[in-house]
C-alpha cells in the first residue's frame, strides 16, 4: 500500500512540475519548431486561395494552377489572396503569362513600344510597300519619277503625284489592316521588331478596329506628322490613330 501511495504521489508531483502542453490555435506563431513549420504551411495555403465567379456564383477556394486550368477569360472575375475586392482576370499580374501564351498582350508600363522602335518598323514596311507597288504598278512609278524630275509645276504633274499618294495610302491601309487583324498582330516590319498591336483588353484587333486605326493615320500625318510624333510625349506611347482606335503597340516577350 505504501508503495502504491508513493507511486501516485510521484505522478501528481510530476504533473505539477511538467504541466501538459496547451494546444496552440492555428495561425499563432510559437518558438516551437513544429509550430513554426505548421504556421508556414498554413500561410502558403492562404496564398493559394483564389475564388472565381461563374454565373454570378462564387466558387473556390482554388490554387493558381487550378484557376489557369479552368481557362478564365479576360473578363472573368477573380478574388485573389489578400485582395480587398474582385478583379478581372486580365488585371492580375500572375495571370499575364497565362494570357500571353493564349495570344493576349496587355498594355503595361514595361511593354509599351517606344517611338524609335516603331519608326524602325515603319521604315521596314515602307520599303516592303514600295517594292509591292513597283512590282504591281511599274507604269505609275515611272510617271511619278518623271513628274518629280520636271521643273515645271503643271496640273498633270500634280495629278500624277496625287494619284501616287492615294495608291500608296490604299496599299498601306490594306497591308497593315490585314496583318494587324491576323494572328501575327502586326505588319512584317512590326514582326521583325517584335511588336504587336493590341486593344485595351489585350485582344487581337478585329478587322474593323484595324481598319479604323489605319484610316486614322491619314489624320496623324496631315499636319507635319504631329500625330505620329505624339508617341514621344504621350504617357501611353500612343499616336493619334492609336487613341482614336483605342489600340496600343507593344513589345512582345519583354
Amino acid at each position: 500500500m505504501l508503495r502504491g501511495w508513493l507511486r501516485d504521489s510521484g505522478f501528481v508531483i510530476f504533473c505539477l512540475i511538467n504541466p501538459l502542453p496547451k494546444q496552440i490555435p492555428a495561425g499563432i506563431v510559437n518558438l516551437n519548431a513544429q509550430t513554426i513549420y505548421r504556421q508556414r504551411l498554413y500561410t502558403n495555403n492562404m496564398e493559394e486561395q483564389y475564388y472565381i465567379s461563374y454565373n454570378e456564383q462564387e466558387q473556390g477556394p482554388y490554387s493558381l494552377q487550378q484557376i489557369m486550368q479552368m481557362n478564365p477569360d479576360v473578363d472573368t472575375m477573380i478574388l485573389a489572396p489578400n485582395a480587398a475586392d474582385w478583379q478581372r482576370a486580365s488585371d492580375l499580374p500572375e495571370l499575364f503569362q497565362y494570357f500571353e501564351s493564349r495570344g493576349f498582350y496587355f498594355p503595361t508600363e514595361d511593354n509599351l513600344a517606344s517611338f524609335w522602335i516603331r519608326l524602325l518598323a515603319y521604315l521596314i514596311d515602307a520599303i516592303i510597300i514600295s517594292l509591292m507597288i513597283s512590282a504591281l504598278l511599274p507604269g505609275l512609278i515611272m510617271q511619278t519619277l518623271e513628274a518629280t524630275k520636271s521643273d515645271a509645276i503643271t496640273t498633270e504633274a500634280l495629278l500624277i503625284r496625287l494619284k501616287f499618294n492615294v495608291v500608296v495610302f490604299i496599299f498601306s491601309t490594306v497591308y497593315n489592316t490585314l496583318w494587324e487583324a491576323s494572328s501575327m498582330r502586326g505588319s512584317l516590319g512590326k514582326i521583325l521588331c517584335r511588336l504587336a498591336v493590341s486593344d485595351e483588353d489585350g485582344r487581337k484587333l478585329t478587322i474593323g478596329r484595324a481598319l479604323l486605326r489605319n484610316l486614322g493615320k491619314f489624320v496623324s500625318g496631315l499636319v507635319l506628322w504631329v500625330g505620329y510624333l505624339a508617341v514621344l510625349w504621350d504617357s501611353r506611347n500612343q499616336a493619334w490613330h492609336d487613341k482614336w482606335a483605342k489600340t496600343y503597340v507593344l513589345v512582345k516577350n519583354r
